[in-house]
């Protein structure tokens, strides 16, 4: 039976790395520069992917929306983790975090299903390039926009629900850096069973079938880069999926860990580090892995900075 208990009259207090004062500090330096480096460079890949007339396709316009999801994404935990970082306190009150939860969860499954249209995207580019802009036209790329954004927050509106209608009377205490489900789930004072078998589901279905997919794709991706008689051809067909393979391995690695570790003590340590690195390191690390490996965007940036200097000077 669900115990009886008002939630939203309590604040949660965020224990983090309350346990080691210390590295707390360390942590607000590193986790502020990162956080400065995503706002920048996403904004920077966005800036781009919509001034630079020669970026207006399929492959930038997903890219814009992986920049645009990660400056929303990362914004949505990372200024209430330096605030709890910097200070003794580390409350955070039932309505912050439910709204975190939304946010946070709604972003999370969304950047799962935009990485695999990004994955499908090269698919076709490399397997299919004759009919790539025929496949890939303009109206499709908005409506696979919308499935990722959409099923990212039919996920949050099926998931964050059951988890704040959790009774959480007798512990307010989450170890954890944000108010994620698994967290959550944990301190509870009620059966979790059904919680942990929707979280099941929704991993299964947003984690292990994308990694599925994006695996298969880049297999066929393989196999047609092979046929490519060209050196010179095989090395450009290989440098537009790098990038995104990358990033695939980030993110996913980190997650997939997180909500699939088993519960006991040290994986949950562990799954703080591994919760800051993909909310804090991974969307830092998204604008440069592309900015660097990619000579259209490292292009694009310095038409626009001339046309910068130009117009400043004219």
């Amino acid at each position: 039976m669900i115990a009886i208990c008002n939630n939203s009259h309590s604040d949660f207090i965020l224990l983090g790395f309350s346990d080691k004062p210390s590295l707390e500090k360390v942590l607000f330096w590193i986790i502020l520069t990162f956080y400065c480096l995503t706002i920048i460079g996403n904004m920077v890949i966005v800036l781009v992917s919509w001034k630079d007339p020669k970026l207006h396709v399929p492959m930038y316009f997903f890219l814009s929306n992986l920049s645009l999801l990660d400056l929303c994404f990362t914004t949505s935990c990372v200024p209430q983790m330096l605030v709890n970082l910097w200070g003794p306190g580390k409350t955070i009150s039932y309505i912050a975090c439910a709204v975190q939860l939304y946010v946070f969860l709604w972003l999370g499954a969304t950047e799962c299903v935009l990485l695999v249209v990004m994955a499908v995207d090269r698919y076709v580019a490399v397997c299919h390039p004759l009919q790539y802009t025929m496949i890939m036209h303009p109206k499709l790329c908005l409506q696979l926009s919308i499935l990722a954004w959409g099923t990212g927050l039919i996920q949050t509106l099926i998931q964050s629900p059951a988890t704040l209608q959790l009774p959480f009377c007798t512990n307010r205490k989450v170890d954890d850096i944000v108010c994620e489900v698994p967290a959550l789930i944990q301190i509870s004072s009620a059966d979790t069973s059904y919680n942990e078998i929707q979280m099941s589901v929704a991993s299964i279905i947003l984690l292990v079938v994308p990694v599925i997919i994006i695996v298969s794709s880049y297999g066929a991706i393989g196999k047609a880069v092979l046929k490519i008689k060209s050196t010179a051809g095989q090395k450009k067909a290989f440098s537009t999926c790098t990038s995104h393979l990358l990033v695939v391995s980030l993110f996913y690695g980190t997650v997939t860990a997180v909500y699939l570790q088993p519960n006991n003590p040290y994986a949950q340590e562990r799954g703080k580090f591994l919760t800051l690195f993909y909310t804090v390191v991974t969307p830092t690390l998204n604008p440069l892995i592309y900015t660097l490996r990619n000579k259209e965007v490292k292009g694009a940036l310095i038409r626009l900075g001339l046309r910068a200097w130009d117009s400043r000077n004219v």
